[in-house]
């Protein structure tokens, strides 16, 4: 099974490389990305990029909960953002809906490649990303809400971009979870 890199891994700093053809070994590569993702615990993943197994190549996968569809991103571009007021409501909705589930007061943003640190960033609600499928096929479609956050993260490690880098940007607060003696998951603010 592959690994997730961890920073500060090069492969995860550098801008990923375009994918020339969507062939056996992009699909054998995707494949072992999920098994990856879906392997990840403590905390589970939504999103994985090509970089945090070691690929400098301009793919992520994504799946919202364990029970959503693998959605596959081969040479994704956020062609605009969308900043509307119904798409901020929805974001804004979903967040909270996030967090009472999660008995959070802030939806914290994490990474598999930075294990137990979380941060506070602004995402937009709302994208359009042109991509191509696990099969090569090009679409241009809209995405918001949660959604929308997992791809510009993803999108982020592609271009090399850790979410720390815009938790500073934002000013916003980074922390350090660990387990407390009942095992539960305790959040401390990292000083900078």
């Amino acid at each position: 099974m592959l690994k997730i890199v961890q920073a500060p891994d090069e492969v995860l700093s550098a801008k990923a490389k375009e994918v020339k053809a969507v062939d056996k070994a992009i699909k054998n590569l995707l494949r072992d990305m999920e098994e990856a993702l879906d392997a990840a615990s403590d905390p589970e993943g939504v999103g994985l990029a090509a970089p945090q197994v070691g690929k400098s190549l301009q793919i992520f996968i994504v799946r919202q909960t364990p029970k959503s569809p693998l959605l596959t991103f081969i040479n994704p571009k956020i062609k605009k953002f969308i900043d509307d007021e119904k798409s901020a409501k929805i974001q804004q909705i979903e967040n909270v809906k996030r967090a009472r589930k999660k008995k959070r007061a802030v939806q914290l943003e994490g990474c598999l490649s930075l294990k137990d640190i979380w941060g506070v960033v602004e995402r937009h609600p709302s994208l359009e990303l042109t991509y191509q499928d696990e099969n090569g096929k090009k679409f241009t479609k809209i995405f918001d809400g949660f959604l929308a956050t997992i791809i510009q993260h993803e999108t982020d490690h592609l271009n090399g971009v850790l979410f720390p880098k815009r938790v500073l940007e934002q000013k916003n607060k980074l922390y350090h979870s660990s387990k407390n003696s009942e095992g539960e998951t305790e959040f401390e603010e990292l000083s900078i």
